[in-house]
């Protein structure tokens, strides 16, 4: 190999990506650690001290030793190959054989100065070098990858042994491949597995913190006994492939229950298989335990503990409206009263609680539920969503009626509840009639408290936020990635939100028709925070990063 002979520091300082004291300070660590026995790149303290992010650091090196950059999930990693070299060697020294050809082992690398282990690899192999610059918790995700791919071929050698003697029906190895996956799962903290057939593999991916993450690669041969023996688990018909399928079924791992409720869908190469995966345990959150700010709960509270009408938790899919529900009926439930829920489906048992799921095929419809359960005699009724003029009529009804109905609503805000009610066909005065409230939110994911340190964000990050800062002196965190976040960087999610209260003010503008803007003044006359400003009191708390509240709310709002 040709060895550039190049700086790390002079070229960051050239580039004015960091300054010649940031540059001593960080040499001198070098020097500390050294002293003690320790050794550690130049770039990782770097990081490590806030003084450049890796992104930066690695854009750099790739522009100045014109070394392409390589995202590698977008990659097709040979496993096969990797396991061929000791796991500590790759780990150490954070390099990735990901692919090989007749004339080149492609290595994906976050330091490319380390020639030593580059000519290593390049004699093991008897291959030339072609090197990329990757992101280091993108290489030690994949290592980690590496790992679990070699528990999961000595089971995979047994299925297809099991497979050449035996049916998918009967095979212990298939058996013990579920688990192996979804207890893997479970561990990784996945709310949600998809397996999702290619043209010559197949990909496991889980949703983890909202995101999905690419857990496992493995060959087609191993996804047709894998989907069969899930299918079977659900009750569902393994010969239908042409239409969707839903089912459910339960397991317990490490002493603890869930519920896997399953999803198939017809695909190009075969059919789609999602899990949901519940934990019966985790919905059990007193309201408290929601992760709202202590102003927005006290606003919750005082909604749901009012006798009568209407309040919606608003949000996109995901958003945790249910879990929120969940933990209001959980605050409400006693034997002074008698809750009735809707849902579609059931999702978690609650005591004290009367719970019905809706059957379309049978017309058991929410609007249906609702009028035949007015006769239960109920003091509150939870609807899972409101999602027809139907629904919402006789849900208006209800509330008209005496009786405090919790319903979620898919808007983007709390204010736009009330537009959204009038557009399913609500008379205005109804709505400022049975309305007392709307809460909007989301999840938002929060560092990870193993590997979260300062750091110095980016101007333009800066400049989308700047508004909201007040030219306060804020020390920004966010997690450079480790084996206990699955190299992300965050662990766990917590609420953003919005409370609007209505009041007798905004009542009026609401039968008249005016525009939200004035009911926005209202509603922050009263107190209202907004979501934006709820997500940047978490950016101030440490909590999370200004990369996720991005992610997370629209930027037109920013």
């Amino acid at each position: 190999m040709i060895k550039q002979k190049i700086k790390l520091g002079d070229l960051l300082v050239n580039e004015d990506f960091i300054t010649i004291d940031e540059l001593q300070k960080a040499l001198d660590k070098q020097k500390e650690l050294k002293a003690k026995g320790e050794y550690k790149r130049l770039g990782e303290i770097l990081v490590e001290l806030g003084y450049i992010e890796e992104k930066i650091l690695l854009k750099a090196l790739s522009e100045q030793l014109d070394i392409e950059f390589v995202d590698l999930y977008t990659e097709k990693i040979d496993y096969d190959l990797m396991t061929t070299f000791p796991v500590s060697l790759l780990e150490e020294n954070l390099v990735l054989p990901f692919k090989m050809d007749d004339e080149y082992i492609y290595i994906a690398t976050s330091d490319p100065l380390n020639y030593d282990v580059f000519e290593m690899i390049e004699r093991l192999t008897n291959k030339s070098p072609k090197l990329f610059i990757a992101l280091s918790r993108d290489i030690l995700s994949v290592i980690e990858n590496v790992k679990k791919y070699l528990k999961a071929k000595e089971l995979i050698n047994k299925i297809r042994q099991d497979l050449n003697e035996t049916t998918v029906l009967s095979s212990g190895a298939v058996d013990k491949f579920v688990d192996f996956i979804l207890e893997d799962a479970i561990q990784k903290r996945c709310t949600d597995l998809h397996i999702e057939p290619q043209k010559f593999n197949f990909l496991i991916r889980g949703r983890i913190d909202g995101v999905l993450n690419e857990l496992f690669s493995f060959d087609k041969d191993i996804y047709f006994p894998l989907v069969s023996k899930i299918k079977l688990l659900a009750s569902l018909d393994i010969s239908e492939k042409r239409k969707p399928q839903d089912g459910r079924f339960s397991k317990e791992y490490n002493g603890k229950n869930f519920d896997f409720r399953v999803s198939t869908a017809p695909i190009l190469y075969g059919e789609s298989v999602v899990l949901r995966i519940l934990d019966q345990e985790k919905i059990f959150l007193n309201i408290d335990e929601l992760g709202m700010s202590e102003h927005n709960l006290k606003r919750l509270e005082h909604l749901i503990k009012l006798p009568y009408g209407m309040v919606f938790v608003t949000g996109p899919t995901g958003s945790g409206k249910t879990t929120t529900l969940y933990a209001a009926l959980n605050e409400l439930k006693g034997p002074d009263k008698k809750i009735i829920t809707i849902e579609d489906p059931v999702e978690y048992e609650l005591p004290l609680t009367q719970q019905i799921s809706v059957n379309y095929k049978i017309n058991l419809t929410f609007a249906s539920i609702i009028k035949n359960i007015l006769r239960q005699d109920p003091d509150i009724i939870m609807i899972g969503e409101v999602r027809d003029s139907d629904t919402l009529k006789t849900a208006i009804q209800a509330a008209l009626t005496g009786h405090l109905v919790l319903a979620t609503l898919h808007t983007n805000d709390a204010v736009s509840t009330i537009t959204r009610l009038i557009q399913m066909g609500a008379e205005p005065y109804m709505v400022s009639e049975v309305l007392l409230g709307a809460v909007a939110q989301r999840l938002i994911r929060k560092i990870c408290p193993y590997c979260k340190r300062v750091y110095k964000p980016e101007k333009e990050e800066m400049e989308k936020i700047k508004k909201y800062l007040n030219d306060e002196n804020i020390t920004f965190y966010k997690g450079n990635g480790c084996k206990y976040c699955n190299f992300t960087g965050y662990m766990g999610r917590e609420m953003i939100s919005e409370v609007l209260i209505i009041n007798e003010e905004m009542t009026n503008l609401i039968i008249e028709g005016k525009e939200r803007g004035l009911i926005v003044n209202i509603a922050k006359n009263n107190g209202f925070i907004s979501m934006v400003e709820d997500a940047i009191n978490k950016l101030k708390q440490g909590i999370t990063t200004i990369e996720e509240i991005l992610r997370v709310v629209k930027i037109d709002n920013i």
